[in-house]
């Protein structure tokens, strides 16, 4: 009898939660990252500086986070950084002059290249492009589905 009703408010729940949008950081310096929020827990692996990070949970402290490759670890909030980045996923991606299909290319990344997000309101003023800038100072637009972290 109270199945369908607790169903439906559990979907719109979780719709309303994913509508908000994902929290993203990036790592300040190498972070060590943790299978619990704890520096007395066990050291799973070493992120590098600069790497995009997806929020998971936020508990004092701490972020469980997922890298771009799937893997969940906690990490210190102190390790996180303002400056957002975004990592290359496709093969090789086009970075262009203006976000448009047909503009010109102002250089090319390959996949894994950090590149960091010179606007980051990316989703209004460009839908389906990201304004990046590349470490040598090189700066243009490239879709989104070619990089995570946004």
């Amino acid at each position: 009898m109270f199945t369908r009703p607790l169903a439906l408010a559990a979907s719109l729940f979780f719709l309303a939660a994913g509508a908000v949008g994902a929290e993203f950081h990036s790592t300040l310096e190498p972070a060590v990252l943790y299978d619990a929020p704890s520096v007395r827990s066990k050291p799973l692996f070493v992120l590098g500086r600069e790497v995009p990070v997806e929020v998971i949970v936020s508990v004092e402290g701490w972020y469980k986070i997922r890298d771009a490759t799937g893997s969940v670890a906690w990490m210190e909030k102190k390790a996180a950084a303002d400056r957002r980045t975004v990592v290359v996923r496709a093969s090789s991606a086009d970075v262009l002059a203006s976000p448009e299909a047909n503009a010109a290319v102002v250089f090319k990344a390959e996949q894994n290249v950090l590149l960091e997000l010179a606007d980051t309101s990316y989703a209004t003023s460009t839908p389906g492009w990201a304004k990046v800038r590349h470490r040598d100072g090189q700066t243009g637009y490239v879709r989104i589905s070619q990089v995570w972290g946004l």
